[in-house]
């Protein structure tokens, strides 16, 4: 049990968390290193402030240390998004320090006192541009609806340029002490954060990272992952994940039964290969969807590949299709590959999963058995397109 706080910058210190070994977020999304769970103590000449608690599961510690260090008197708790996992020790430090205000924006403040029953009176609501004063301290609140939930909102400590950014810009990684270690293996946790956390809104996210990069910050303090102290590291990241631009790259989730759908994928991962494009392949059934995810945030041609089980796609291929259409890729165009036995509509259902995202489609290949030499022509054809399409990117 770690009951070390970490001492930041100017009386701001880390008193949150790491949990290596958890291994699923949310019930669904793969955790391949844990995660951390940042909580941060801000020591103003009047008043002291917390910004963000921790989960549900480590209240336990995150009391021995908070007592451990003697950090006996909290004034104010910002709480900049309301998912437990920063809002769960909420009740808890209200019981240690019954005089604090929990300090946020209408929507937080609602779904706070449903989720965890905190009585009204506790609270102090903010608007934008809203200040609260700790003395020598000043925190300025950004609210940012939709850069994840819609009651989501940065913290600014102005005097020492410090933004709290909660869920934005964070990274399920625990390879670090405090800061950014900026290796490329913290970019791909960013990057499978980004895509599994954020890509729903990236256009918000868009938004925001334009106006961070405008901010005079100097270090960046998200709710997941390290503090960044070269906020525009992650910033350029965003940049580009947020922006318009697909790599030459099809990303091609399938799932076979026997072996049919796989020999099509196969021979139209060859083709494309043969003309320089990217192909990333994803078996359904032994796959982690986060590196799913994670190819999908940059890739222009997504490719579904199914069995028919019962008359209609495979289950995992329809998930996928769930998936890809839930987390809105800057996805161009699309096609579905597919092998039957008896009968049914295999396209049907994997192309009605498309409400949200519109990409362009491109021709199907759907086989009953085993592809015959006409069927690889069609998959050629296929391919043929995909090539053409890609030479506009």
């Amino acid at each position: 049990m770690d009951l070390k706080i970490r001492p930041i910058k100017n009386n701001v210190y880390y008193i949150g968390s790491k949990d290596a070994n958890r291994k699923l977020f949310d019930q669904l999304v793969p955790l391949p290193q844990g995660t951390t769970y940042n909580s941060y103590l801000v020591k103003g000449s009047e008043k002291t402030a917390i910004v963000d608690t921790d989960y549900p599961k480590k209240l336990e510690e995150y009391k021995k240390r908070l007592q451990e260090n003697n950090i006996n008197k909290v004034d104010y708790i910002i709480s900049n998004h309301a998912e437990q996992d920063h809002s769960g020790g909420i009740p808890m430090l209200l019981e240690m320090f019954p005089d604090a205000k929990v300090v946020t924006n209408a929507k937080v403040k609602e779904n706070v006192m449903n989720m965890l029953h905190v009585p009204e009176d506790k609270f102090i609501v903010i608007n934008d541009g809203d200040e609260l004063s700790l003395g020598d301290k000043t925190f300025q609140f950004i609210l940012a609806p939709f850069v994840h939930w819609p009651d989501t909102m940065f913290s600014y400590l102005k005097e020492d340029k410090m933004l709290f950014t909660c869920d934005f810009l964070g990274a399920h990684y625990t390879k670090h002490e405090l800061f950014a270690d900026y290796t490329d293996c913290l970019v791909e946790a960013a990057k499978r954060y980004y895509a599994e956390i954020i890509m729903p809104f990236r256009n918000f996210a868009k938004k925001y990272t334009d106006k961070v990069k405008e901010m005079d910050v100097e270090i960046i303090l998200p709710s997941h992952g390290p503090v960044y102290d070269k906020p525009e590291w992650i910033l350029d990241l965003y940049t580009d994940w947020t922006s318009d631009r697909v790599e030459n790259k099809v990303v091609i989730p399938y799932v076979s039964m026997y072996e049919s759908t796989k020999m099509m994928v196969d021979r139209l991962a060859e083709k494309l290969e043969a003309a320089d494009i990217m192909v990333r392949m994803f078996d359904l059934v032994h796959c982690d969807e986060g590196e799913l995810s994670m190819e999908l945030v940059d890739c222009a041609t997504v490719v579904l590949g199914s069995s028919m089980v019962l008359a209609g796609p495979h289950p995992a291929a329809v998930t996928a299709a769930y998936l890809v259409n839930a987390l809105r890729p800057k996805l161009r165009y699309y096609s579905i590959i597919g092998s039957y036995g008896w009968g049914g509509n295999l396209e049907g259902t994997i192309e009605k999963m498309f409400t949200i995202i519109k990409p362009e489609k491109l021709d199907y290949v759907v086989i009953k058995g085993q592809p015959r030499d006409e069927d690889y022509a069609k998959v050629d054809v296929l391919a043929q397109q995909i090539i053409e399409k890609h030479k506009s990117l």
